[in-house]
C-alpha cells in the first residue's frame, strides 16, 4: 500500500519553484528515486562527432517511510506497485545547483493508467538531483553503441487534480 497523505492535508508541499513554468499547486505524491541514468554513445546527428546521450532512467521509487513503491524507466515512465503509471514529456528544464547533478525538470503527463494513484497526474517535477550527468569518459567511434551508467538520486513530485 502506498503511504501518500490525502490531498489537501498540508503534509506534502511542493518544492520551491526553480523553473519558469510552474506546475499546479496540488501535490498528489512525492517519491525519492535512487538508481542510474543510462547513457549511450552515439554519433551526433548531422556531424562526424559522438556524444553521450540519455537513453533511459533506471531507478527505484521510495515513499517517505523508505519503502520501495515503484520504478522509473524509459519513456520516461513511472510505475507504482498499485498498477498505476504515468508517461510524461519534458516541457521545461533548469540547471541543478550542483555541477555534477542532472538538470531539474518539469514534465507534462502524456499518458496515464485508468486507475490508481498516478491516474490523475498532470505534471511531474524532478528536483534536488544528486549526480546523474553524462559520463566524463571519451565517447567516440571506438565507444559507439556502448552504454554507461551514472548513479543518481532525485525527488519526484506528482501534481494533478
Amino acid at each position: 500500500m502506498l503511504a501518500v497523505p490525502p490531498a489537501g492535508n498540508g503534509s506534502v508541499k511542493p518544492p520551491r519553484a526553480t523553473i519558469a513554468t510552474a506546475p499546479p499547486p496540488k501535490v498528489l505524491a512525492h517519491f525519492h528515486a535512487v538508481g542510474d541514468q543510462v547513457y549511450g554513445c552515439a554519433q551526433t546527428a548531422g556531424t562526424a562527432g559522438y556524444a553521450w546521450t540519455l537513453k533511459k532512467p533506471d531507478a527505484t521509487l521510495f515513499d517517505q517511510k523508505g519503502e520501495a513503491v515503484g520504478t522509473h524507466g524509459a519513456g520516461p515512465t513511472w510505475t507504482l506497485k498499485d498498477g498505476s503509471s504515468v508517461v510524461a514529456k519534458k516541457i521545461a528544464q533548469a540547471d541543478a545547483p550542483a555541477p555534477d547533478a542532472a538538470p531539474w525538470l518539469l514534465l507534462r503527463a502524456d499518458k496515464t493508467s485508468d486507475r490508481g494513484l498516478l491516474s490523475k497526474v498532470t505534471y511531474v517535477q524532478r528536483v534536488d538531483t544528486k549526480k546523474g550527468k553524462a559520463p566524463a569518459t571519451k565517447c567516440d567511434a571506438t565507444q559507439a553503441n556502448k552504454e554507461a551508467r551514472s548513479d543518481y538520486s532525485a525527488e519526484y513530485y506528482f501534481y494533478g487534480s
